[in-house]
């Protein structure tokens, strides 16, 4: 079932350098190269890129100290990268005896941060090879978490696992790299150093290629399917996907139940039918996905046309529907810090901003987020910690956090006065002024460093940071929110994105062809865009997480501002 959408409907230093050779002189990306998304890419045209690496052990607290990988097309090499890695721990000496890499050889090596970005570049839009992948890619997988980058979504084929599959068992004494080299006669013999077995692993690769070519396996899709197997149930429900657009949008697996139709999955995509016909095909191999298609009966479509727009409708569906197999399912638990407007006012975590006449600052990701902020702001401002409700009229006995000088007991109203005027300091500070904050703070951590006391100096750090997380949090969602209408265009190949934003809620979407006015494509769609009701306190109108999309989009470069009422900029000491 296809579904025609619009917004409306949706309410609810100098260090070695890795060896990179080009051979071809081929891009990072090619243009005549088709995505990698596009399953039934011809073997031919598909580009691999065979990795191969060496660690210092095989647990998952190894570390890499050398890294191969060759990329190929068509049977021919289209560039090579190789380096040596510190590891920055010794390497083991029966590791050293195996490979021949030293703690020498790689003391004046580059370290894995050093040359992961590059190694990524070199990789991405390929088809991921590796002899035994689980280990190599696991290896790439926990080096890319820990180092904060996002390793590209690709396929990945295990030569091992394939081997298995095309050579019998009494064919080979065994599915070893070395084994499988020596019975393909590569160009050259695996030698525990990763450019090498890299380079013999594409020739296993060939080999096995040319030995299921006469199977009819031609394709990508033909190659994923024939190394792993694909349930006839499964691969009975690919008609599914023939009837989508192939534009951008969302696509929803639905089950037919007694109750009605319930929402399994919601995913989003430039291509839906491409990416629909990838859940029927060897290249999915999640096991929750294999089980959410086992249940569902039908596949709904959601034509989108920008990827802002999906981006929304995406969350919207999920937020309304909450699919049992969507990870973004889980609600969020926002915290607020708060300062209450109680006679004697204190700091207090809420779930909720509603219009009081409070200071507010956040949202945080939880409390502990909340709870390190709030301990920043203390550090600042020697607010009363007690939750009780305090008279300016009637004195109280000091407690015992009082005596311990760790609150400036206004409950005895002798330095009410002094009071008041720091909960205005704390108000000014909150509403975009951090810098009290971040100078109480760095000069904490400036003492507790020349004192060697390091690690409670990395907790004042990480409060800092926490609480102007919150502020520049805040700061971009309440510059959005209080905007009544915001037109921006930005420019995608040969068209312009335009949309319309509402108190940070999409409004409307629309794309301007070549050929055709934006402005007057801009205005049919405020003429059409969805009816925004503003929130309370400077809230977006929709959600945080709607909100965010927004404004990650508003401030990627090339987007222009066709109109705005209102004010859409961060406080200047907000970061």
């Amino acid at each position: 079932m296809v579904v025609a959408h619009g917004l409306t409907g949706v309410d609810d230093a100098h260090f070695p350098l890795p060896h990179f050779a080009d051979t071809h002189g081929a891009r990072a990306e090619n243009p005549d190269q088709p995505g990698i998304d596009e399953i039934d890419l011809p073997l031919v045209h598909t580009t691999f890129c065979v990795i191969d690496l060496e660690t210092t052990g095989v647990s998952h607290d190894s570390r890499i100290t050398e890294i191969g990988a060759v990329k190929v097309r068509g049977g021919e090499v289209q560039g090579e990268f190789q380096t040596l890695i510190n590891p920055h721990v010794p390497i083991p000496a029966y590791i050293t005896a195996l490979t021949g890499i030293t703690n020498a050889a790689v003391r004046s090596a580059p370290g894995l941060r050093e040359v992961f970005a590059s190694l990524i570049e070199f990789c991405r839009g390929c088809v991921m090879v590796a002899h035994n992948a689980r280990f190599d890619m696991g290896f790439i997988q926990r080096a890319a978490t820990n180092l904060g980058y996002e390793w590209p979504p690709a396929p990945v084929l295990d030569t091992l696992s394939l081997a298995k599959r095309v050579i019998p068992r009494h064919e080979v004494q065994n599915y070893r790299l070395g084994t499988l080299a020596a019975y393909f006669s590569t160009s050259i013999d695996p030698s525990h150093r990763a450019g090498d077995d890299a380079r013999a692993t594409v020739d296993v690769l060939h080999g096995l290629l040319e030995r299921i070519g006469n199977q009819g396996v031609a394709s990508l899709t033909d190659l994923f399917e024939y190394s792993h197997t694909i349930s006839r149930a499964r691969r009975a429900k690919r008609v599914w996907g023939a009837d989508l657009p192939e534009g951008p949008g969302i696509y929803c697996f639905i089950r037919d139940a007694e109750r009605g139709k319930q929402v399994l999955y919601v995913g989003t995509s430039k291509n839906i039918r491409k990416r629909v016909a990838t859940y029927f095909t060897a290249s999915e191999t999640r096991p929750r996905m294999e089980e959410m298609i086992g249940l569902a009966t039908g596949v709904e479509a959601v034509e989108c046309h920008t990827a802002l727009e999906a981006a929304v409708v995406e969350l919207r569906l999920i937020t309304t529907h909450q699919p049992p197999y969507n990870h973004r399912s889980k609600q969020p638990r926002h915290v607020w810090i708060k300062v209450t407007t109680e006679p004697i006012p204190r700091l207090s975590q809420v779930r909720k901003v509603v219009d009081d006449g409070a200071c507010y600052v956040g949202p945080f990701s939880g409390r502990a987020a909340a709870d390190e902020a709030s301990m920043a702001l203390a550090k600042t401002f020697p607010l009363r910690a007690c939750k009780d409700r305090l008279s300016v009229t009637v004195a109280r006995e000091p407690c015992a956090l009082a005596e311990m000088a760790s609150c400036p007991a206004p409950c005895t109203l002798q330095n009410l006065a002094q009071y008041t005027a720091m909960i205005g300091e704390v108000r000014s500070c909150l509403g975009g002024d951090s810098r009290p904050v971040r100078d109480a703070c760095m000069a904490s951590i400036s003492t507790l460093a020349e004192q060697y006391r390091y690690e409670e100096a990395e907790e004042q750090l990480q409060r800092l940071r926490a609480f102007e997380h919150g502020m520049r949090r805040q700061a971009r969602l309440r510059s959005l929110a209080t905007c009544p209408q915001i037109v921006a265009a930005r420019r995608v190949d040969q068209m312009w994105e335009i949309h319309v934003f509402r108190y940070a809620r999409l409004a409307g979407a629309g794309v301007a062809l070549p050929g055709q006015d934006p402005q007057r494509v801009a205005e049919a769609l405020v003429a059409t865009a969805m009816t925004v009701t503003p929130a309370v306190a400077g809230m977006p109108a929709g959600s945080i997480e709607e909100a965010e999309l927004i404004a990650a989009w508003m401030e990627q470069p090339g987007v222009r501002l066709m109109e705005i009422d209102g004010e859409w900029g961060w406080p200047a000491h907000t970061l």
